[in-house]
């Protein structure tokens, strides 16, 4: 806008204009204009995940003595503030950026770093809270970015994504055992075939959902090693040799959860090989989610003129050329999420942390399985 006021900030490239009110600084501005691809930035689960390792890194920084009290309190009491989404909107960066994700590491330093300044009763944009030479002591985005997003995907994943598939295996296996005495035609290729029990047939939903499980689990235990501690390319140059051991009991604490520091930093660096395991974990589900949502879709429909042999929730009015008409929409929109995720996010290492939430939502509570109902006994 015309009438927008900036301040001068600098960096090793020179001068550069800066909302005055922007908590970030010249190197996210860079960013800013360097990328505008999608419109798209990182979900609010990674942002509080690297906030929670820069608080960590400031606690173990002040422990280990490279860090002064005054200015870790600082940072600390501004990295809290980020973590619970107070300053969600200066995060301005695009997703599809530099490859490290610099742009962003910076950005939350920079946000951090002037927060803390003020804290101080310094005004944003000074030196005496440097978001590299403080905020960033003893890290790297090389190692920063890749303990962000298996902090944040193993946090999804346990308190959100693994009690969302309990409670719908659950209550599949239930619906299992309530249809165990309805018996009915088993179709393949969409023709009549020998008999089966409705049960059966949840029961073999409520095995997929189980294994799914086991699966997340397993490949969740790659996502407790952190890289932090590595630096650049992971010999740890320019970090304390305790700072990461520190570092990672702190993070673990914060978020209680279970994390390590990684046991070969330079395959934790070099390689993004735990959250390609979650992925694939995750499109095993998103198949399974999609396979039980379009038999219910096939089972349900008619009634008159279609298999029409269980009823489901009606949720949704149709369209006003057929005034009175309700459909059950819910079992739809399966599919139709899961192929946006891929359309926009397909293999990049960072959609993790966003499509582990995806999936909990397509997974939902169960609720709706319990409202499915046989029609013929």
């Amino acid at each position: 806008m015309a009438d927008q006021k900036f301040r001068i900030e600098r960096d090793s490239m020179g001068e550069v204009k800066v909302p005055l009110e922007a908590y970030y600084g010249a190197q996210t501005q860079r960013a800013v204009e360097n990328f505008p691809v999608s419109g798209i930035g990182f979900p609010r689960q990674f942002i509080h995940a690297l906030a929670t390792v820069k608080y960590a890194a400031a606690a173990a920084n002040e422990e280990l003595g490279l860090l002064d009290p005054g200015i870790a309190g600082a940072i600390r009491q501004a990295a809290e503030e980020v973590m619970v989404g107070k300053f969600d909107s200066e995060f301005v960066v695009d997703i599809f950026q530099t490859g490290s994700g610099t742009s962003t590491h910076m950005n939350a330093n920079e946000v951090i770093a002037n927060r803390a300044l003020e804290i101080i009763g310094r005004p944003r944009g000074g030196k005496e809270i440097h978001p590299n030479d403080h905020v960033n002591m003893c890290q790297s985005s090389n190692d920063v970015i890749p303990t962000a997003l298996h902090c944040a995907a193993f946090s999804i994943t346990e308190r959100e994504l693994l009690p969302a598939l309990e409670r719908l295996h659950t209550a599949l296996g239930r619906k299992a055992g309530e249809f165990d005495d309805v018996i009915k035609i088993g179709c393949t290729h969409l023709a009549d075939a020998t008999p089966i029990r409705l049960g059966q047939e949840f029961g073999g939903y409520a095995r997929q959902i189980e294994l799914s499980i086991e699966r997340i689990k397993s490949a969740a235990i790659g996502l407790q090693e952190l890289p932090l501690g590595g630096t650049a390319v992971g010999t740890g140059i320019n970090a304390h040799p305790d700072f990461a051991s520190r570092a990672v009991v702190k993070i673990s604490q914060l978020l209680g959860l279970p994390f390590r520091e990684a046991q070969n930093h330079f395959e934790a660096q070099g390689a993004r090989d735990a959250a390609v395991h979650m992925s694939g974990s995750l499109k095993s589900l998103a198949v399974s989610l999609i396979k039980i949502a379009n038999d219910l879709r096939w089972l349900a429909s008619g009634p008159r003129c279609g298999i029409g042999e269980i009823h489901l929730p009606d949720t949704q009015p149709g369209s006003s050329i057929m005034p009175g008409k309700v459909n059950p929409v819910l079992c739809e929109s399966v599919p139709g999420r899961r192929a946006r995720h891929r359309l926009r996010r397909d293999d990049y290492l960072l959609r993790s942390s966003r499509q582990l939430r995806a999936q909990r939502d397509d997974a939902g509570d169960g609720a709706a399985a319990d409202r499915i109902d046989p029609i013929h006994r």
